[in-house]
């Protein structure tokens, strides 16, 4: 039997496992199963604990979504993570350094029990990333750079929603889409569109699909189509990559205030090639113990 945590930043909810003091063939377990609402434990995401590669840091995360596929960066499950590892004795550091797929990132434990997370800096050159197949996006509708910012319009599939889709792109170690929206989306708008850009074949891994209203130039409202998941109640990245182009475009302060279905985050950009800084709840539902189902 494995041992787990069950966690949510902002609802956004993961299943946390140790697997530095238990021995887990983590390549070979079935986590689409875990995940699953119905037959196993449910989560949008499940978090792995391992042992650095670089013994200069001090923890290994891995990311699984729903859907099974190992990805590469979530911020909510950082937030998760910095705690999870504090509150099970596996470290006394308040600050700690965590290799990703995406790279380093350095949760923090505050004082008074939320965590900030050093996300990186973005990248707005997806070109040069690859999770954009341009040369299907320039056959299907127009793509193009303004100001440093990389962007598609498609035709809608659902003009009664939208008659068509301004898509900006930006990459906070995982891909974003984000539509700034003059209003907030209904459930419908999330949800029909989310996957249709979410899984459109300019994007060959798929992509995270924000949609972004500005309620004032310090608070935004996201509701966010996660790959792999669905529709989340927050998205730590995807609140980062919104809050950055909006910042880009001075569309916005500094600071913003991102409100998700589930609850608050914050974040903080300097512009330029600084990290950005998001910070917010993260708390434990129940511990349990499961048999892992293997593949």
């Amino acid at each position: 039997m494995i041992r787990f945590s069950k966690m949510h930043g902002a609802g956004n909810d993961f299943v946390v496992i140790d697997a530095i003091s238990q021995s887990i063939q983590v390549n070979e377990v079935a986590w689409h199963q875990v995940a699953d609402r119905h037959f196993g434990v449910g989560a949008d995401q499940i978090l792995i604990v391992e042992k650095p590669h670089n013994p200069a840091h001090d923890f290994r995360y891995r990311i699984f979504n729903a859907d099974g596929a190992e990805v590469e960066q979530c911020g909510n499950g950082a937030r998760c993570f910095v705690r999870f590892v504090h509150d099970q004795g596996l470290t006394r550091k308040r600050r700690i350094t965590v290799e990703t797929l995406a790279g380093l990132i350095e949760p923090e434990l505050l004082d008074d029990g939320s965590v900030k997370v050093n996300m990186g800096a973005p990248r707005f050159d997806t070109r040069g990333i690859g999770f954009v197949d341009w040369e299907a996006a320039g056959t299907i509708g127009q793509a193009c750079v303004e100001a440093g910012i990389e962007h598609v319009q498609l035709a809608s599939p659902a003009p009664q929603h939208l008659p068509s889709l301004r898509i900006e792109l930006l990459s906070m170690g995982n891909p974003h889409a984000v539509l700034f929206l003059d209003a907030p989306p209904s459930d419908a708008m999330v949800q029909d569109l989310g996957r249709f850009i979410g899984t459109h074949r300019i994007f060959p891994r798929q992509i995270n699909v924000g949609f972004a209203y500005l309620v004032s130039p310090t608070h935004m409202q996201l509701r966010v189509f996660e790959r792999g998941a669905g529709e989340t109640l927050a998205c730590g990245s995807g609140a980062c990559a919104a809050a950055v182009l909006a910042l880009a475009r001075n569309k916005t302060d500094e600071s913003l205030q991102v409100q998700a279905r589930g609850g608050t985050l914050w974040v903080q950009w300097a512009g330029e090639q600084s990290p950005v800084m998001m910070s917010g709840p993260a708390q434990t539902v129940f511990e349990g113990q499961f048999a892992l189902p293997m593949r």
